[in-house]
């Protein structure tokens, strides 16, 4: 992953995301999260406000609507432990069927890589794709406990395809 890149290698404006580096492990999910115009608003209005990751278990630093370049810090409490994980989104997409925002990894966060969450639409089906690509990450213990991270992943991922439905 290029550190000082100014785009997201998960494209998130794009429908099909092509080749990416393969020093990354990659993942792309998708789920259909609701119906309809309201669905639709209610969706992209979450997805730009960090509703995907704090009705996922997580708490963001700040509540401001997402924004390219924009650093902050996402809080997870896993077992009694406090997990910082400092990120830059790298890019925003808004179009009329497509509204998302990707985020890389900072030094200090437990993996290296990069995360995006689109919320697209194909008529009146409203659909979620939760893209990333990880790595261990250089410090440790993260990178001793890489392998447990990844089933951590996994459950977070599962989360993020119900965050967005009607509460």
């Amino acid at each position: 992953m290029n550190r000082g890149q100014d785009h997201a290698d998960t494209s998130p404006e794009l429908g099909v995301w092509p080749a990416t580096n393969r020093r990354f492990r990659r993942s792309e999910v998708s789920a259909v999260i609701g119906s309809g115009d309201e669905a639709w608003r209610r969706a992209t209005d979450g997805v730009l406000r960090w509703e995907v990751k704090t009705r996922s278990g997580f708490t963001v630093d700040d509540d401001a609507r997402v924004e390219a370049g924009r650093r902050l810090r996402i809080t997870a409490a896993v077992a009694g432990i406090t997990v910082v994980e400092p990120v830059e989104v790298v890019g925003v997409v808004e179009r009329p069927d497509r509204v998302g925002f990707a985020y890389r990894t900072l030094p200090g966060h437990p993996v290296d890589g990069e995360e995006a969450f689109v919320v697209h639409r194909t008529g009146a089906v409203v659909r979620l794709t939760v893209r990333s690509l990880t790595r261990p990450a250089e410090q440790q213990p993260w990178r001793t406990l890489y392998p447990l991270l990844r089933i951590a992943q996994l459950v977070a991922r599962r989360r993020y395809l119900r965050a967005l439905r009607r509460p």
